[in-house]
């Protein structure tokens, strides 16, 4: 598989997954990379978001920074494993943040709009959109990405920046953050010193280190204070302060796009559906 990435394009990332077959190398199935990559991120960071943030017990905030496929993704992943009562959300890119916002007011606390299967759709909405239906997900575009820090227990970040968005003066004690945007040399999201004073967990330490979060702030491998696996295996408690800050800062692994792929691949089979091609048929006529 391979991605290239249009910052400028939407969806911005553009490949081809090519399936094969452990047993013989037979091409099994050819798949849009940018969904499964899209899936694969969005979903396990909602998985390290869930496992590190802290229970709000009241209401509970949720902000996001960048609205872009992997946001809706990671908002859609989360509201299946915890409540989530209110979002915030903003992008340098106004209308992009309201209709991010249009997509996701008034739907259920506990449950994802149908419409974030599809993250590219929905049209920009007029100004002020966003208001919950009663019982419903109340959802506000905000001014700035500090803004989102102040009034979100948890904070997800998902931008092209290559400046830190926020420092630790912006965040407070016992909040979340999860950053997708460090995933190369040259882009950041959190300042260093929000790193040193956070727990934070990685999906790999020495990628961390060498192209992702850690190494946009100076910061060696062992700055981690686990990989997410660890956590989840037991063999770190992750979070064990209500009062701590946590950090979860992916770079991505490709195995995770293998293992999506496989089971798309598997469901669609199930299903009967996809289409078909022989690629060594030869055309007469």
């Amino acid at each position: 598989m391979g991605n290239a990435k249009f910052p400028a394009a939407t969806p911005a990332l553009r490949g081809v997954i090519c399936l094969h077959s452990g047993h013989d190398g037979e091409l099994l199935a050819l798949l849009d990379s940018a969904t499964v990559t899209a899936w694969r991120t969005g979903l396990a960071a909602a998985l390290g978001t869930h496992t590190l943030a802290a229970d709000p017990g009241g209401e509970a905030v949720v902000g996001v920074i960048g609205a872009g496929a992997q946001a809706d993704l990671m908002v859609t992943g989360l509201r299946r494993l915890r409540r989530v009562t209110k979002l915030l959300v903003h992008d340098t890119d106004e209308p992009r943040a309201h209709a991010f916002a249009a997509r996701h007011a008034g739907a259920p606390a506990h449950s994802a709009p149908d419409s974030a299967a599809t993250p590219n759709a929905g049209g920009p909405a007029r100004p002020g959109a966003g208001a919950a239906h009663p019982g419903g997900l109340a959802v506000e575009v905000a001014g700035s990405a500090g803004e989102v820090a102040e009034r979100a227990g948890i904070v997800l970040l998902a931008t092209w920046s290559r400046a830190p968005l926020l420092r630790l003066a912006d965040t407070r004690p016992g909040q979340h953050l999860t950053s997708l945007g460090a995933d190369e040399p040259g882009k950041c999201e959190l300042a260093a010193d929000v790193l040193e004073a956070a727990l934070v967990a990685v999906d790999d330490r020495e990628l961390a280190a060498a192209m992702g979060a850690l190494a946009a702030a100076g910061l060696p491998a062992e700055a981690a204070d686990a990989t997410l696996g660890e956590i989840l295996r037991g063999e770190h408690p992750g979070r064990t302060d209500p009062e701590a800050r946590t950090v979860y800062a992916p770079v991505g692994l490709p195995w995770q796009d293998l293992a999506l792929s496989w089971l798309a691949y598997q469901e669609a089979g199930r299903r009967g559906i996809g289409l078909e091609v022989d690629l060594l048929d030869t055309p007469t006529g």
